[in-house]
């Protein structure tokens, strides 16, 4: 149990650049506190000591803000920052390398004894206000959006995000900007940039907006080929130029694409 504190606390000072020296680690990180006294409740949970160890886990609980059931089987190398609000449910498994921030819940949707919590593959990150209910499945290297709820399994290195929880295609997956080279000049005549994303930071209204004006895109286009067509059979086509897009008319949705972007960006 020992040598898995021992990772709990060196794992901090990857995946926090505020943390300094081991001892502050130790002293004022009430994620390692939670984290620390879970260890020591679950191995009481699993010697039968199942009183003291809810005990155990009330302390925790009072002292951390953080409420992790003695049951869970926390994997190694586990960070919670911050932790205010974050519950753990019985019958929740995490793997190894997994982040959660505050206000994250791997909950229920069940009385039903059994299993009925979440488990969570290796190298998870769960970002602030998620929740992750029900014995669904969040596979190796997923992540979870900030204040989406997951109800379904997600795959291997996908991102969900939203309410609810929408997956998207793995990062290696997502589409760049250069591959759609029409795309610069749309962005410049709608005076936003609808395609600021990268692989780390899938954004749901985006991604509809890239899919919208791409097929606007291959329209224009189509309906350039057939006019000319019409023009070479002696059809009288009007040559009226098409009404420009104007940014006011999408002021909302580029502002709550760059919002979502933020948000993600900072988790």
């Amino acid at each position: 149990m020992f040598s898995r504190i021992k990772e709990d606390i060196s794992c901090v000072f990857e995946r926090d650049p505020a943390a300094r020296n081991s001892l502050e680690v130790l002293l004022t990180y009430p994620g390692v506190h939670a984290v620390i006294g879970h260890r020591f409740a679950h191995g009481l949970w699993s010697s039968g000591l199942k009183i003291l160890a809810r005990m155990v886990s009330n302390i925790v609980r009072w002292l951390t803000g953080i409420e992790i059931h003695p049951g869970a089987q926390i994997g190694r190398r586990f960070f919670i920052d911050h932790g205010m609000g974050v519950v753990i449910g019985e019958t929740a498994e995490i793997g190894d390398d997994c982040t959660i921030y505050h206000g994250v819940t791997l909950g229920g949707t069940s009385w039903e004894k059994g299993k009925r919590h979440p488990t969570l593959g290796d190298g998870v990150v769960i970002g602030a206000g998620a929740k992750v209910l029900g014995p669904i499945k969040v596979s190796d290297c997923a992540r979870i959006g900030s204040n989406a709820v997951v109800l379904k399994d997600v795959p291997c290195e996908a991102t969900v995000v939203g309410i609810p929880g929408r997956v998207i295609a793995p990062h290696s997956k997502v589409r760049e900007p250069k591959e759609r080279p029409h795309r610069a000049a749309m962005e410049k005549k709608m005076g936003f940039d609808a395609y600021g994303l990268t692989q780390d930071m899938p954004d749901p209204v985006s991604n509809a907006i890239n899919g919208i004006l791409d097929h606007i895109h291959a329209m224009d286009e189509r309906l350039i080929q057939t006019s000319c067509a019409v023009k070479k059979m002696g059809g009288d086509v009007d040559d009226c130029g098409l009404p420009e897009i104007r940014a006011e008319d999408i002021e909302g949705i580029s502002e709550s694409a760059e919002e979502g972007a933020e948000v993600d960006s900072k988790e």
